[in-house]
């Protein structure tokens, strides 16, 4: 598998990394999630990208490969310790949950510990990047980051202080290709795209019920790429393959509890990216049709 540096970190990073989400929130078995790593690993991937709010996705990490810590960089993300829905960017908070954070993982560093979906104004105060260089001196993680998007994204590109971005790019989120990436690339930052894939939203055929994926639901809807009608194989092939074709994109984080579904991005990216041609048609028709309000997705 294909490796990049990852901006200007001493990571040479797997293009396909894995995200925790799915196996937390899947209610996984430790056993599922020791075969999808272990195999994982075996073949290249060397990303693996997880959060406090995922319920028990650090523990599963934990269990499942902590005995191969070396194979692996590992990312984790704070600022929600008690759900998504419940954000607590108190310093006391940050410092525990990076504590509990290297517990449920079972290792004594983090490669990457990254704000999770900081609003502007609570970056601008300054606090909450404090708590994770502090982290940094400690040796608690070896590097800092933020994941999100839209403009408070753009706030932490611009102010200097992080190692790398994680931000939402793909076929139905392309906000981020303009608004964040170039500041981001002129800085040397490692960038990581989560939802790479737009949730696989091609698959429902009538509007889903999970909020969560609507939005990318409609706005494919509206976009009504060709190659979304071709079959069922070419809707993840394309999409993952654009988002590893943009200029700056080092790796691409995809979750999932299906050992056999890793294999099959892995198969799909040993073919190569996007031809130009093609990569260039999908960003012509997102700048023909998308929306105003399209902003990135969080």
């Amino acid at each position: 598998m294909e490796h990049r540096a990852l901006g200007k970190t001493s990571m040479q990073v797997s293009v396909l990394g894995f995200g925790g989400s799915e196996i937390g929130h899947g209610n996984a078995s430790v056993k599922t999630v020791s075969r999808l790593l272990g195999s994982a690993l075996d073949a290249g991937l060397n990303v693996i990208d997880t959060a406090e709010c995922y319920k028990d996705g650090e523990s599963l990490i934990g269990k499942a490969v902590s005995h191969r810590r070396q194979d692996y960089y590992l990312f984790t993300k704070c600022g929600h310790s008690n759900g998504y829905n419940f954000p607590d960017w108190s310093r006391e908070s940050l410092e525990s949950s990076i504590d509990r954070s290297l517990r449920r993982l079972r290792t004594d560093y983090l490669d990457l510990i990254q704000l999770h979906s900081c609003g502007e104004e609570i970056l601008r105060q300054g606090a909450v990047i404090e708590v994770l260089q502090q982290a940094r001196d400690k040796g608690k993680t070896r590097y800092i980051g933020y994941s999100g998007d839209n403009d408070p994204a753009l706030y932490a590109v611009n102010c200097g202080a992080f190692d790398t971005l994680q931000t939402s790019i793909s076929i139905a989120d392309q906000n981020a290709i303009t608004l964040t990436l170039p500041s981001a690339r002129d800085k040397g930052m490692g960038i990581i795209a989560k939802r790479p894939i737009a949730n696989a939203v091609w698959k429902y055929r009538a509007r889903p019920q999970d909020p969560y994926i609507q939005a990318y639901w409609e706005r494919l809807l509206k976009l009504d790429y060709p190659f979304l009608r071709a079959g069922a194989k070419t809707g993840p092939e394309t999409a993952l393959k654009f988002t590893l074709s943009i200029p700056g994109v080092h790796t691409a984080i995809v979750g999932t509890i299906k050992p056999g579904l890793w294999q099959q991005n892995a198969e799909i990216l040993a073919t190569g990216l996007l031809a130009q041609q093609h990569f260039e048609s999908i960003r012509t028709r997102w700048m023909e049709v998308a929306e105003a309000d399209w902003g990135g997705e969080i």
